[in-house]
C-alpha cells in the first residue's frame, strides 16, 4: 500500500507529456520548464525523479516539472538531442540553460539551476 501510495505522490510531481508538440508548447508558453526526460525501464531514473522532483519544489517552485518518456515520445528525445536516460534540460524563457544527464547529482543540478533561475525569477532591491 505504501509502495502504491509513493509511487502516486511521485507521479503528481511532474506533469507527463503526450506528444512532441505538447512538449515545444510548454517550453514556449511557460517561462521556466524542468524537462526529466526517461522510460520506464530505468531503474536509476525512477530513484532519482523524486529526488529532483523534491529539490525543485523545495527551491525552484517558479519551475514547472514535466516527464517525456523516451520510448513512448522517441522525437521529444531526439529533437532535443536526448541519447541516455536520465537526462534533465531547463528551459527558461524559451531557451536551454542547463543539460544533465546519466550521471546526476541533485546538489550539482540545484547549483546549475541556481543562477540562470535567480536571474529570471529572483528580482533584487537596491537602495
Amino acid at each position: 500500500m505504501q509502495t502504491l501510495l509513493k509511487k502516486i505522490s511521485m507521479n503528481q510531481n511532474f506533469i507527463s507529456i503526450k506528444s512532441f508538440e505538447e512538449l515545444n508548447d510548454t517550453i514556449k508558453s511557460e517561462d521556466g520548464v524542468l524537462i526529466y526526460f526517461s522510460h520506464e525501464e530505468c531503474n536509476v531514473c525512477k530513484v532519482l525523479k523524486p529526488k529532483v522532483a523534491d529539490m525543485v519544489k523545495e527551491n525552484f517552485s517558479k519551475l514547472k516539472m514535466v516527464y517525456s518518456d523516451t520510448v513512448k515520445i522517441p522525437e521529444a528525445a531526439g529533437q532535443n538531442r536526448v541519447f541516455a536516460v536520465p537526462t534533465i534540460l531547463l528551459f527558461l524563457d524559451g531557451k536551454e540553460y542547463v543539460r544533465a544527464s546519466r550521471n546526476i547529482s541533485v546538489d550539482e543540478l540545484a547549483r546549475q539551476i541556481q543562477r540562470p533561475y535567480g536571474m529570471m525569477f529572483e528580482t533584487v532591491n537596491e537602495d
